[in-house]
């Protein structure tokens, strides 16, 4: 797994490149970040709090920049220190366009952090209902449970997600 660069062991010119690539990605820059993947920067870097560079372009809605990450060798499941997967940050968001990208560069539907969270747990409590259909339908299993034993349909209940709570209680 590729470590965070130590900012103590940095000099202030190569700490003001790295936050431009962040920003990069954080802002959808896609021109420079893919000049910058094609001259060898590798697609998985990552910063302090683990996030990687498709992390932060998927969590911003950047579709376009996640796509030029994922052509470029991005891991689509490759989690933060929270645990979380870039699709799990595209179904909180509610970015239909982003989690379709992910699902069809590879990002597995039941892939879990470490509290057993999934992506369809994070669009139901959040009622993310055209997510939680692409999730579904791409084979997420709405019976998972998380580490607390809560599953999907309970954590949409809890969260008063009607709309996601109804799709799931119609599955049965």
């Amino acid at each position: 797994m590729q470590q965070a660069p130590d900012p103590t062991q940095l000099d202030e010119e190569t700490l003001a490149f790295v936050r431009t690539v962040f920003q990069h990605a954080r802002t959808g820059e896609t021109g420079a970040l893919a000049t910058l993947l094609g001259q060898g920067l590798p697609p998985n870097l990552r910063n302090e709090r683990g996030d990687s560079l498709l992390m932060l372009a998927c969590y911003h809605g950047h579709a376009e920049t996640a796509r030029v990450l994922l052509e470029h060798g991005a891991d689509p499941e490759l989690m933060n220190d929270a645990g979380q997967t870039p699709l799990a940050g595209a179904a909180f968001k509610g970015d239909l366009l982003v989690a379709t990208l992910l699902l069809e560069h590879g990002a597995s539907v039941d892939t879990a952090g470490p509290n057993g969270k999934q992506a369809l747990m994070f669009a139901a409590m959040f009622n993310r209902l055209d997510i939680a259909r692409l999730l579904l339908d791409r084979g997420a299993d709405p019976a998972a449970r998380d580490a607390d034993g809560v599953s999907a349909m309970e954590a949409a209940r809890r969260m008063g997600a009607a709309d996601t709570a109804a799709l799931l209680a119609s599955l049965g």
